[in-house]
């Protein structure tokens, strides 16, 4: 399972003079992780190198720096800890010494694996949205199947015969909780993905 990054993550560290500063964001799209590097990158630094992963869409750049020794380490860095939804951007200030080729990639991919092995995430739960429809009496129990399961109700419609919810659930669960759902209310529920 994917992890998501809670906060924004900032993580700086020097090597041989030249000063590393990897910035990290959960973002939506591709039009957020944009933004957030036009935002964060600095015009008076040599290099701000980015990468971005938005589930198979995945994005990188060296901003100058030798081909393969920036943009693919950080990628490689978000790949490797499983992050989903995010963007990071490593800030190069030159300090005089040359790293060579493979000395950039550890730089940078480090600097951006460190920034995410110490920032806040959380296991992202992939789940299915249905269309829940059943009699009036068992509102209760559809409520309580939803928070042993681990599902939140989205929206409700209550109609002269019944009610209609729209949930999401765990897609691991989806199985499980439709037939306690129908268990609880005596096959009165009917569960439709959607």
């Amino acid at each position: 399972m994917s992890l998501r990054l809670l906060e924004p993550v900032t993580h700086e560290r020097e090597i041989k003079r030249s000063r590393f500063i990897a910035q990290a964001a959960p973002v939506a799209d591709e039009a957020a992780a944009r933004r957030f590097i036009e935002t964060v990158s600095d015009a008076g630094a040599n290099h701000n190198c980015w990468a971005w992963r938005l589930g198979e869409n995945v994005r990188f750049d060296d901003d100058g720096e030798p081909g393969g020794t920036a943009g693919r380490p950080i990628l490689q860095a978000i790949e490797s800890q499983d992050y989903d939804g995010v963007v990071v951007v490593v800030t190069r200030h030159f300090g005089g010494i040359k790293l060579g080729t493979g000395g950039l990639a550890r730089a940078y991919g480090g600097t951006a694996a460190e920034a995410l092995r110490t920032a806040p995430g959380e296991t992202i739960v992939p789940k299915v949205r249905l269309r829940l429809s059943l009699p009036f009496e068992y509102v209760d129990a559809a409520h309580h199947a939803l928070s042993e399961f681990g599902g939140d109700k989205l929206d409700e419609d209550y109609a002269s015969d019944g009610v209609t919810l729209i949930v999401t659930v765990p897609t691991a669960h989806r199985g499980r909780f439709a037939d306690h759902l129908r268990d609880l209310a005596r096959g009165q529920v009917r569960v439709a993905r959607i």
